[in-house]
């Protein structure tokens, strides 16, 4: 491989990771500022989690648009426009004046959030060698994990000072890195072997492959329960049963996702050696034994043990799945395909954390989340041994 070819494969997963990871630092500013956004706006924290809710149901709009668009035109200019769309939004979430304003500008973010996992993901593991893709899968993954170790972080240094409206226009960095793709990453290889020259050629290729959506929808549904069932309330559960300050919610939070991030590398590493459902069936199975420690610790160290190693498992089962779903989808529609998937499956996943906070009021976010866990867990690995594998399969007509 030449000199100029590897500089390429790094610059698209640089791209890739830090889209991801500013994509998830958006989201989950949310998350960790939802009491003081309820506060701010006299609403309670079931009204603000709904606002996560719309931000998860919209996704699918933004993976179909830009799903579409990569296809035909190509991976890098949706993936530019995207960058800068869902960071003008960002910016304008801070200035919020009122809850309506702020749900349907949430709404908005979720088409750009939608957008960027499968036109980066496409792009990614299209330029990595076939025998890298497990280990570039786990890293570009848990971009989401570093964007919430960052949302964390900067929650902590921020939001006890200037609240959380600052935190919001940090999230408009997204634009920035807009720029680095237009300058250092190439256009994929594969997708100018297999490109459409035409909408009619693309609708029968998406029309073909039905069945492969399907399945790929009820994983990705089941693997969205997975991550934002154990995240996204997280830090309200430690805020109301156990009475954390808010820098002690950052703080745990952000240690959890050291966990999170060491999982989704390790777990996408291997791989490609256990393979794709077996190494997401056995971390699942994992963050079912991690849930008596992680919801109904008896003591801090415990709690923040559990903390750690649910975010491990959760996390590693999702480091394979960049790799797993994009080998599944055929070149044809690997743009469209994996990523509104992907979209569709959060959306049916997108009711959880409301669930979450209405059956708390009536018991306790540790037995909420407890039980939704330990449900979905075990679906998700049934889900994930039912479906088919194609490890290492190649991208492309003569591409190695």
């Amino acid at each position: 491989m030449t000199a100029p070819a590897r500089d390429d494969q790094r610059a698209a997963v640089v791209a890739g990771f830090l889209g991801w990871t500013l994509d998830a630092f958006d989201f989950f500013l949310v998350v960790m500022t939802l009491t003081a956004i309820a506060k701010d706006f006299g609403r309670s924290d079931a009204d603000v989690a709904y606002t996560l809710t719309l931000t998860l149901a919209c996704r699918p709009i933004g993976a179909f648009i830009f799903g579409l668009i990569a296809d035909r035109y190509g991976r890098k200019i949706p993936l530019m426009a995207d960058l800068v769309f869902y960071s003008v939004v960002e910016v304008l979430s801070g200035l919020a004046q009122n809850y309506t304003t702020f749900l349907v500008l949430r709404a908005l973010f979720g088409i750009g959030m939608g957008a960027e996992w499968g036109v980066g993901a496409s792009l990614v593991m299209e330029k990595v060698p076939a025998r890298l893709r497990g280990v570039v899968s786990g890293l570009l993954q848990q971009g989401y994990a570093a964007g919430y170790l960052l949302a964390a972080l900067c929650y902590f240094f921020v939001f006890p000072h200037w609240g959380w409206r600052p935190l919001f226009f940090i999230g408009g960095l997204p634009a920035l890195l807009a720029l680095f793709v237009r300058a250092r990453v190439r256009e994929s290889e594969v997708w100018r072997q297999t490109r459409h020259d035409n909408w009619r050629g693309l609708g029968r290729a998406i029309a073909a492959n039905w069945k492969g959506f399907l399945y790929l929808t009820v994983l990705m549904a089941m693997m969205n329960m997975v991550s934002h069932g154990t995240q996204d309330m997280y830090p309200t559960f430690l805020q109301r049963d156990w009475g954390f300050s808010p820098t002690a919610r950052a703080a745990l939070t952000a240690f959890s996702q050291v966990g999170a991030l060491t999982g989704g590398i390790l777990c996408g590493l291997y791989s490609d050696r256990l393979g794709r459902r077996r190494t997401i069936a056995l971390a699942l199975l994992g963050a079912v034994l991690a849930i008596p420690i992680w919801a109904f610790a008896p003591s801090l160290p415990l709690l923040v043990a559990g903390a750690f190693i649910m975010q491990f498992f959760v996390q590693g089962a999702w480091g394979v799945i960049p790799a797993h779903i994009t080998e599944l989808s055929p070149d044809a529609v690997r743009g469209f395909l994996p990523g509104f998937a992907y979209q569709c499956g959060v959306a049916i996943a997108s009711k959880l954390p409301h669930v979450q906070a209405l059956f708390a009021v009536g018991s306790s976010y540790a037995r909420s989340m407890a039980f939704s866990a330990a449900m979905v867990f075990a679906l998700g690995a049934v889900v994930a041994l039912l479906g088919r594998e194609r490890r290492g399969v190649a991208f492309g007509r003569g591409v190695p």
